[in-house]
């Protein structure tokens, strides 16, 4: 690729469908998480990324080197690779004594850090510590958020919004009941957050709609908040901003009501009900001694006689 007055010009076929793939597009492709390790990590922190890795994939790039980097402080590596790799998402795990077992969520806009939040591990079991059956690779899963935290702390609400976005996998019109297999489960509670993964078993239950059971199958996480780095509220609503080809147009007089019935309302012009045409049936013909209207002069009206 050659690159004149800042404008790259691909040389073969191959650069061209790879600067294709880059280009700007109405609907974005999944979101690539990447998953790096710092320049110190213990076992905890190695077997946790791995873990969120078989989560993730195939959406996510695992990267086995040390990076030494601190993002709170310089985020420009995260940045380069980022671009490099081009993944909006990202992982970085580290350890040292006064941040022990740390995991930092971020995410990027414009190949530009956009948010970022700390978690400190208290308590992990790896997937492979729990013996169950796992859900099949790329399984897009189910997720539940509970606690007030996360409705009403402002820190918490972004933490929501970001675990929303790297664990929702691909976004898809329809999915089968056998489909729903996997879910993750996140608590908010005496200011702890607890991740939880579930497998879903459907069991007979005599009718048509099966019954439900969880099975943990891992991992499991016991996370503390610790430092956060939100975008402001300018920056962070001009990242959902949409172009204008997505947006849905607003149909005119169409309304639903609150059990989703749809109305419509139909504009007609007035109508002259004198010269209605209708249907002339024999009881309402005149007949002879039936009374006269009432002429023009107001005279009484005259009532036909009958001789006998």
């Amino acid at each position: 690729m050659t690159q004149l007055d800042g404008i790259v010009k691909p040389k073969t076929k191959r650069s061209k469908r790879f600067l294709e793939s880059r280009t700007p597009k109405l609907v974005e492709d999944v979101k690539t998480a990447m998953i790096m390790k710092g320049g110190n990590t213990s076992q905890t922190v190695t077997q946790a990324l791995k873990d969120i890795y078989a989560l993730k994939k195939p959406s996510a790039v695992l990267y086995k080197k040390k990076n030494i980097t601190r993002p709170f402080e310089d985020s420009t590596s995260l940045e380069f690779f980022s671009k490099k790799t081009d993944c909006s998402l990202f992982l970085f795990g580290s350890h040292n004594k006064k941040r022990p077992n740390n995991l930092i969520f971020g995410r990027l806009f414009d190949f530009h850090v956009l948010d970022m939040i700390e978690l400190g591990i208290e308590k992990y079991v790896s997937l492979s510590d729990i013996k169950a059956s796992k859900c099949p690779e790329g399984t897009k899963p189910m997720l539940v958020f509970a606690g007030e935290a996360f409705d009403t702390d402002n820190e918490h609400k972004r933490l929501k919004n970001l675990l929303i976005d790297f664990f929702r996998g691909p976004n898809v019109p329809a999915v089968r009941l056998a489909g729903l297999e996997h879910v993750l489960h996140f608590t908010a509670l005496d200011g702890k957050i607890y991740m939880r993964s579930y497998r879903c078993l459907l069991k007979k239950s005599g009718c048509r709609t099966p019954r439900i059971e969880l099975e943990e199958i891992g991992p499991s996480f016991d996370l503390v908040l610790r430092r956060t780095h939100l975008a402001s509220d300018d920056l962070y609503k001009l990242a959902h901003r949409q172009p204008k080809a997505l947006k849905a147009k607003k149909k005119k007089n169409i309304s639903h009501d609150a059990f989703g019935t749809k109305f419509g309302r139909v504009h007609m012009q007035k109508q002259d009900l004198s010269k209605l045409h209708t249907r002339k049936m024999k009881g309402l013909r005149k007949r002879k001694g039936d009374v006269v209207a009432e002429d023009q002069d107001g005279k009484a009206p005259k009532v036909a006689k009958v001789e006998s």
